[in-house]
């Protein structure tokens, strides 16, 4: 498997394929930023927000790198589907951890933080709430693209269609007015929950409520792919 993991890391990076995620990060969290500072916390809620789009993208992307028949000879290598389908998971979580690292940097550069105040959550709070937030909300956007993915919707239209909508419901599911919000994965709730102080029962609840939400989509992935040459 971790040969199979670096193979598909290196493809993705070596055909130049991962410069586009990159560079939409890295506008997307310029203009995010530029319009003015914000607490720490506040500040990186959104960004793991608007990133969530970029990682499911950049997820479909890793994916779809690989040539089918390739992808059903590293399943004959690795000894299985499972291991295969898992390899090209990780894979994503790996190629998604730059861009969180870019995401908790980019804003110190460009000043779009601010120091806190009296009465202000401190600066180590908001820094811890950002990096839960990015690593979370990585999850179901790694699952959300390998929905998407080639592997999975046959057809490229498809596939954008799913990646377009689980960001478009992800979003709408997540305001506060919406009945059964958990059909999407907390996006939203996520970046509400960085806000302010750190209350801990809220951030377990929407922890639980993405890894469930990830591992439910993750079972269809692998077993959509499974029955799939």
């Amino acid at each position: 498997m971790t040969a199979l993991i670096r193979m598909r890391l290196t493809g993705f990076v070596q055909t130049g394929r991962a410069a586009a995620p990159l560079l939409a990060a890295l506008v997307v969290l310029s203009v995010l930023y530029g319009g003015g500072q914000a607490q720490a916390g506040e500040a990186y809620g959104v960004s793991a927000a608007v990133l969530f789009a970029v990682f499911a993208w950049q997820t479909k992307v890793l994916l779809d790198v690989e040539p089918d028949v390739q992808r059903r000879l590293g399943r004959v290598a690795v000894g299985g589907a499972g291991r295969e389908i898992s390899a090209g998971l990780v894979a994503a979580v790996l190629a998604g951890l730059p861009l969180v690292l870019i995401a908790m940097i980019l804003p110190w550069v460009v000043g779009g933080v601010t120091t806190p105040r009296a009465g202000d959550p401190s600066l180590s709070t908001g820094i811890a709430l950002g990096l839960w937030a990015h690593l979370l909300l990585l999850l179901p956007a790694v699952a959300l693209g390998g929905l998407a993915s080639r592997a999975v919707t046959v057809q490229a239209a498809r596939g954008l269609t799913v990646l377009v909508a689980g960001v478009v419901f992800a979003i709408v599911f997540g305001l506060k007015s919406f009945p059964v919000p958990w059909l999407a994965p907390p996006v939203m709730t996520t970046a509400r929950d960085t806000i302010g102080a750190a209350h801990f029962p809220a951030l377990i609840v929407t922890t639980l409520w993405a890894v469930a939400w990830s591992a439910v989509s993750v079972l269809a992935y692998g077993r959509i792919r499974v029955h799939r040459a």
